[in-house]
């Protein structure tokens, strides 16, 4: 059993401080396409931070973290100008002062250490999950997420995600690296979530490219990009998207 002055010492580590300092984010969406945001903490501790990120990040990804670290922070790299670390997203909750500002999102995330899993490099769109118990005075150690968890304890912004089996219309574009719009049509989904959906269409979008959909009737348009595709049993091709910079607006829908 520890020491009273070991569990203080490790409640001090713990203890999140508020600290504005900026903090570098990297997000691989696959092997190939990432995307970067300069941000500033909201608080911190030796492991986990905080910080508002301009598009959601779903619950279980990995991102790397630099930030300049006080050294009494950080468990590795006490001499180095910058600390790099990998952490696991266990929070992500939308922010909006009102319909003017743009929506922002509370990032919660729990430091797993220098280096990720190798599945992670495998497969950046994994899914993990931290283990209940962590050795005193070490990061949290990551397991694969279960395929179907139970979430239903869990707010809407945390889970991961239901899908609902309905049709909506939507405008399906897919974009260059720019950008720009290359083709376009209007489909319906097979299924959709807070996170992404299974839309029919014919468009030549492939893996790991950006598209745009856009629904009127839920007065949302959501930069995407496409995670798979395959033809089903009746002969017609989907796509399955993630969404990227915004959730699906599901409130009419639950």
């Amino acid at each position: 059993m520890p020491s009273p002055t070991t569990v203080e010492k490790d409640e001090r580590r713990m203890q999140r401080i508020g600290l504005t300092l900026p903090i570098r984010v990297e997000y691989k969406v696959n092997q190939t396409v990432s995307w970067t945001e300069v941000t500033r903490l909201r608080d911190i501790s030796t492991f986990g931070a905080g910080f508002q990120l301009p598009r959601p990040v779903k619950r279980g990804r990995l991102i790397l973290m630099t930030i300049p670290l006080p050294r009494q922070l950080r468990c590795y790299d006490f001499m180095e100008p910058q600390y790099r670390v990998y952490g696991l997203v266990r929070n992500c909750i939308p922010l909006r002062k009102n319909a003017t500002t743009p929506e922002t999102y509370a990032i919660g995330t729990a430091f797993i250490g220098k280096y990720p899993p190798v599945s992670y490099v495998e497969d950046p769109s994994k899914l993990y999950d931290i283990k209940p118990h962590r050795e005193e005075g070490t990061l949290w150690q990551v397991t694969n997420a279960e395929s179907n968890p139970d979430e239903t304890h869990l707010p809407k912004e945390l889970r991961r995600h239901s899908r609902f089996q309905i049709p909506v219309t939507i405008m399906l574009e897919t974009l260059d690296e720019d950008g720009n719009v290359q083709a376009g049509e209007v489909t319906v989904t097979e299924n959709v979530s807070l996170g992404g959906a299974s839309v029919f269409t014919t468009l030549p979008a492939e893996i790991g490219s950006f598209i745009r959909v856009t629904s009127e009737l839920y007065n949302v348009s959501i930069v995407s990009i496409v995670r798979g595709k395959r033809i089903g049993p009746d002969s017609i091709p989907r796509l399955h998207i993630e969404f990227i910079d915004r959730f699906f607006p599901l409130e009419g829908i639950e």
